[in-house]
């Protein structure tokens, strides 16, 4: 799994590796700018055309010819226009380094420089005489920068340790530069969109949000902020580059460095890693079967059922949960559904449950090692009862949907029975019904960074409830009571915008209740389930169902090479 890094992080990661005295600020800066070019020609390889540039080389010919200034489509001879935008920190150091490589590259340049020359810290000052023994730096003009026109712009204005929002007379120019479209489609932002706080994925600028970009591009690892809320509006595609700060020995004064942050994070309750990108890696360890095991190796899930006309979501999270692996699934309902979910299901069990004695009675079965409650089960009188009995008998458990909404007013009732073998699998609203406090400061304006994030929520919502907490959304966030944390993305090209659908949430509660049936922990059973969940999706595509999700399991399994 990928390690997500806050803003904190990376600076003492950087400083670290320059008190090992392995690398200095300016190398730093340098393979900062020599991988946001590579990175835009990746990105972008019509713009690396042979435009007659001083470095020598043969580049392949444009896909598309962009048009320049006038209007006029480019020819091969004809040179490529880029504005780099320079902020007064080091992000517009790293802008000078890609303004002054893609001069040498033949290109034509204009640099505009937010703040003081004077007050540049050191390296970025550097780079700053560097570009200007080779062109002019423009003082910032918002009126001149909201009518460029160029094949590409750069914003390095303030990057990925913004701490409060950017002043009007930045974010307006560039604001116009995307609704007018002047920027055909090409803004590559060196470590974040300007205006993004890249510990919450926040914009903190209520008028303007903030800027928006096609390519995004980071260095050693990725931010929270890459991946979790306002993200995906912004940050277009994101690259991550290697500047050579991993795998090394950097010394006793660099360790150091890195062992006093961590203990001052500690102490924020932050530790040692604040969260990790979900990735393919988590998934292939735990779902293989040997051919000498049988159904109850797999573990036996009972999923309870809600009354009259409400008894598909069950089916659903039953489905999914028999279709991951669960060995034996098994659905209980009261009298009145029998002939409702008996009509419907085949491999699946069917047990009558009337009330938590029934329910009691039937939990007396040892080999029920996972239940799932919640799907469609309704809010009347005795649900809680239910709820209680289940968290009672201290089996893998997963709350959603009615049994999270049952304790709304009362959320410390639930907290008290919550065991650590459970999973909770709020949405948005069933997030702020349960956790009202934490909802509120998550809701309000983010104004000032490093913002409150839905990593911070979901880390206090864990400790809080004791148990690990599935925050469901597009940016998916889990989380245990001693902070682990996760980050399953559903953006960039894992985007599945087809799991917004009745039902799709009920089979993921499915898949997380038959991952704990076969035995995974409460945290790798929620991580390996949310990302299958958006595989199953990224499979099916366009018009997709929730019926259609457990079906795509065994194609999903064998694209992993699964037995």
């Amino acid at each position: 799994m990928t390690e997500l890094l806050t803003a904190a992080q990376m600076r003492a990661i950087e400083q670290a590796a320059i008190a090992s005295g392995e690398v200095t600020g300016l190398e730093l800066m340098e393979r900062a700018g020599q991988g946001v070019v590579g990175a835009i020609l990746e990105e972008w390889p019509e713009l690396d055309a042979d435009i007659g540039r001083k470095a020598g080389g043969a580049a392949p010919r444009p896909s598309a010819s962009p048009r320049d200034i006038s209007g006029q489509k480019m020819g091969s001879g004809a040179r490529r226009r880029a504005v780099v935008l320079c902020g007064p920190g080091n992000n517009g150091g790293d802008g000078f380094v890609v303004a002054r490589l893609m001069k040498e590259r033949g290109w034509e340049v204009e640099v505009f420089l937010y703040g003081d020359p004077d007050k540049l810290p050191p390296h970025a000052k550097v780079n700053y005489e560097r570009w200007r023994e080779l062109g002019a730096v423009n003082a910032w003009d918002a009126q001149r920068v909201g009518e460029e026109v160029a094949d590409l712009f750069v914003d390095a204005l303030f990057g990925a340790g913004l701490k409060r929002a950017p002043a009007c007379e930045i974010l307006e120019p560039l604001t116009k530069l995307y609704t007018e479209g002047k920027t055909f489609g090409r803004m590559a932002a060196i470590d974040a969109p300007t205006g993004l706080c890249m510990d919450s994925g926040r914009a903190l600028c209520p008028e303007f949000g903030a800027v928006w970009s096609w390519l995004t591009v980071t260095f050693h690892r990725p931010r929270i902020g890459h991946f979790i809320d306002e993200r995906p509006s912004y940050c277009g595609a994101v690259r991550t580059v290697d500047i050579g700060l991993g795998g090394h020995d950097w010394g006793e004064a660099a360790r150091q460095a890195l062992a006093d942050f961590h203990r001052l994070e500690k102490g924020r309750g932050m530790g040692r890693v604040v969260a990790t990108l979900v990735s393919p890696e988590l998934v292939s360890p735990y779902l293989g079967k040997e051919t000498e095991e049988h159904k109850y190796t797999h573990g036996h899930a009972l999923v309870l059922s809600g009354g009259h006309g409400k008894t598909g979501a069950a089916r659903l999270a039953a489905r999914g949960a028999l279709r991951i692996g669960a060995g034996l699934v098994t659905v209980g309902a009261p009298r009145a559904t029998m002939m409702e979910n008996a009509c419907q299901l085949t491999a699946i069990m069917l047990r009558q449950m009337d009330g938590a004695d029934e329910l009691r009675t039937l939990l007396q079965d040892s080999r029920i090692n996972a239940v799932c409650l919640g799907p469609g089960l309704g809010l009347d009188a005795d649900r809680e009862g239910l709820v209680l009995e289940v968290l009672q008998a201290n089996r893998a458990t997963v709350l959603d949907a009615d049994a999270l909404t049952q304790f709304e007013d009362r959320a410390e009732v639930l907290f008290e029975a919550l065991q650590e073998n459970c999973v909770i699998t709020p949405h948005g609203g069933e997030f702020a019904r349960l956790f009202p406090d934490l909802a509120e400061k998550l809701n309000a304006p983010a104004t000032t960074g490093p913002a409150y994030s839905k990593v911070d929520a979901t880390r206090e919502a864990a400790k809080r409830a004791g148990c690990v907490v599935l925050f469901k959304g597009p940016d998916t966030v889990i989380a245990a009571p001693d902070g682990r944390c996760s980050v399953n993305s559903a953006h960039y090209e894992r985007s599945a915008p087809w799991l917004a659908t009745a039902g799709s949430g009920d089979v993921l509660a499915g898949f997380v209740t038959g991952l704990m049936a076969r035995g995974l922990d409460p945290i790798q059973a929620a991580e390996t389930a949310a990302y299958l969940h958006v595989e199953c999706a990224l499979g099916f595509g366009p018009g997709l169902i929730a019926e259609d999700l457990p079906e795509q399991i065994p194609a999903v399994l064998r694209r992993f090479d699964i037995p």
